[in-house]
């Protein structure tokens, strides 16, 4: 399998999801990615496990963290510092997502990682960016990626009396994870190409506001004289389109129209809900006539959804022209077969050889699914590192008493 990442060698000192991430979708393309935690913490999500523990594999760190190598430094130890700097010295990328203030104290700030290694790609995310009156504010998806960049409200009913939270963990994490392994792969690129060496800033800010652009876009082309409403709001308001929406099933499950050609579309629709009388009906016999009566032509598709189960019209549709969707949940999406026939979801093996399943990275070369391998244990290749580095056993010895090392 193609690993287009193959030689490239990554220094990552970061925790938590969103900016692991990205070290987790490079160590799938190929790359080395050594992973440097708290010499007696380690990340600080391996204390967030929420479920019982069954053996060592645990989404919330084998997600972000898959085929990396794992160290135990403590980087306020002299001794242990040396030893990232002579890790950073044939690195081709450094990735952080320490706050400011850390990274001045811990010395991991451009200059200083440059000193070992003045070719590096220095890559930094954040919450907020690295300018303005937030800049040295943390902060995790679920606040600056969903709720200050316009997705929570774009999905929270005006009438609702609470704010709609995202629909799954690290949801805006793994996608600004996604976004920095882009922007490193970038500057790669042009390093090899003109020499010149990068400084990567991403933050969960800046994801957010490219994920609801759109609507950004359009406030900012209409002003402050139209009161925005989000595109949900505005079909579930006023339907334009009887071939767009979401449709209950007779046992409280949903089907999904996305047919943004309505009449294109509107025929077959007709034949595969059993609503043929309609297709030569005059109130929908033109796309301008068919958009007129909307509300009347997406009540009968209402209604002929819900005289059957969600079972009935996941099998029934499968011949639809048109886009459509099962909405679905986890364990529908693992047994979904467009997942297995892609290798959207690959086998791995955890730290005791049973075989669990990860979602893969989104990007697939040569149309082969990844291999994936599992997130390490905590400073499981401390001393295979060290000696890499060139470090004897007595040296590695005295690092660890001295508490530079774990």
């Amino acid at each position: 399998m193609h690993q287009p990442m193959a030689g490239v060698k990554m220094v990552e000192v970061a925790q938590f999801t969103f900016t692991p991430a990205a070290g987790g979708v490079l160590a799938e393309w190929g790359a080395d990615v050594i992973k440097v935690e708290h010499a007696e913490r380690g990340d600080a999500q391996r204390g967030m496990v929420n479920h019982p523990k069954d053996g060592t594999f645990h989404p919330i760190m084998d997600h972000p963290n898959r085929g990396k190598r794992s160290i135990g430094l403590d980087l306020e130890n002299p001794a242990g510092y040396e030893v990232l700097l002579e890790l950073l010295k044939d690195a081709d990328i450094f990735l952080t997502n320490f706050l400011p203030d850390a990274r001045r104290r811990l010395r991991l700030e451009v200059e200083d990682i440059r000193k070992a290694n003045p070719d590096i790609i220095y890559v930094r995310g954040s919450a907020h960016g690295q300018r303005g009156p937030w800049a040295e504010k943390g902060g995790y998806d679920g606040s600056s990626f969903w709720c200050r960049m316009g997705s929570a409200w774009g999905v929270t009913p005006p009438d609702s009396p609470r704010v709609i939270s995202m629909p799954g963990g690290a949801y805006g994490d793994s996608m600004g994870g996604m976004t920095i392994a882009g922007g490193i792969a970038a500057a790669l690129y042009g390093r090899a190409t003109t020499g010149e060496t990068s400084v990567i800033d991403v933050s969960l800010m800046s994801v957010g506001a490219w994920a609801f652009a759109l609507d950004l876009s359009n406030a900012a082309l209409n002003g402050p004289e139209k009161e925005p409403i989000s595109i949900n709001q505005m079909m579930a308001n006023a339907p334009l389109n009887p071939t767009v929406g979401h449709f209950r099933t007779s046992d409280g499950r949903w089907i999904n129209f996305t047919m943004i050609q309505p009449f294109r579309y509107f025929a077959d629709v007709c034949r595969h809900l059993g609503l043929d009388e309609l297709i030569d009906d005059e109130r929908f016999s033109t796309a301008a006539k068919l958009m007129a009566n909307a509300t009347e032509a997406a009540r009968y598709i209402t209604d002929a959804i819900a005289q059957q189960p969600f079972a009935y019209w996941t099998k029934h549709l499968q011949t639809l022209e048109g886009p459509w969707a099962p909405v679905q949940g986890p364990l529908d999406i693992l047994d979904d077969p467009q997942m297995e026939a892609n290798g959207y979801i690959r086998p791995v093996l955890d730290s005791e050889g049973k075989e669990r399943r990860l979602v893969a990275n989104p990007v697939q070369f040569d149309a082969q699914p990844p291999t994936i391998d599992r997130g390490p244990l905590f400073a499981e290749h401390t001393d295979d590192l060290l000696r890499e580095l060139g470090h004897s056993e007595d040296e590695i010895l005295d690092l660890k008493i001295a508490g530079a090392a774990t």
